[in-house]
């Protein structure tokens, strides 16, 4: 229980010093419609490596709806336990904070399409002008969603090995489709990506370690 706040609050304060990094550090105005970006000598050297690719877009743009109908089934299976239980303190402990998780991850997504740290490195084809790119909020939601259902999956698919084993299989696939398709579509910077996996992992962490504390007060 404890690991699991350190590892949080360890991965937060990284994901708070990279937005230090990339505000102070080597800033130049190499984005679309002269943005400043930076860790700019390191974003646009793995920017220009892989280059841009459209499709790869597409892709995770689908994966990531599918990542959100995961969310919603668990959504679902916590409406069904208050239907049948009657009570929300008899919904399962791990649904209640899932729900939790999920609010909190929404409200960095509209924190920082508000609070601009670093411009997308390309124009959007259907955009109106430069938009927010940091963190990557793709890869936040959809490693907050998938993460938290690779844990889920353990509880809820106990009853049958196999389907234990292709969900896992299948979330992991699809978790690292998206966060390396998110890189290789070129609609981010390097440190996008970064700075989303290290705060869904402080997220998840943190979301983990609750569940135990909770549990531990019986």
């Amino acid at each position: 229980m404890k690991k699991k706040f350190i590892v949080a609050a360890v991965c937060f304060g990284l994901f708070l010093l990279l937005i230090l990094l990339v505000k102070a550090v080597d800033v130049a105005a190499v984005g679309p419609e002269g943005s400043e970006i930076g860790l700019s000598k390191l974003n646009v050297a793995i920017h220009d490596l892989f280059g841009v690719h459209m499709a790869w877009y597409k892709i995770t743009n689908i994966l990531g709806y599918l990542a959100i109908l995961i969310g919603l089934g668990f959504a679902a299976i916590g409406g069904l336990q208050l239907i049948y239980r009657r009570s929300i303190l008899k919904v399962d402990k791990e649904i209640l904070l899932l729900g939790a998780l999920y609010v909190v991850t929404v409200i960095f997504y509209i924190l920082f399409e508000k609070v601009i740290v670093n411009y997308r490195p390309i124009l959007m084809p259907d955009g109106e002008g430069l938009e927010a790119s940091f963190p990557s909020s793709h890869t936040m939601l959809s490693c907050v969603i998938l993460g938290s259902g690779l844990q889920l999956i353990k509880k809820y698919a106990q009853k049958s090995k196999t389907v234990q084993l292709v969900l896992t299989v299948v979330f992991a696939v699809m978790l690292a489709l998206i966060v390396a398709g998110r890189l290789l579509s070129g609609v981010h910077w390097f440190t996008d990506i970064i700075g989303g996996i290290l705060l869904s992992v402080a997220l998840l962490n943190a979301w983990e370690g609750a569940v135990k504390l909770w549990k531990s007060r019986k």
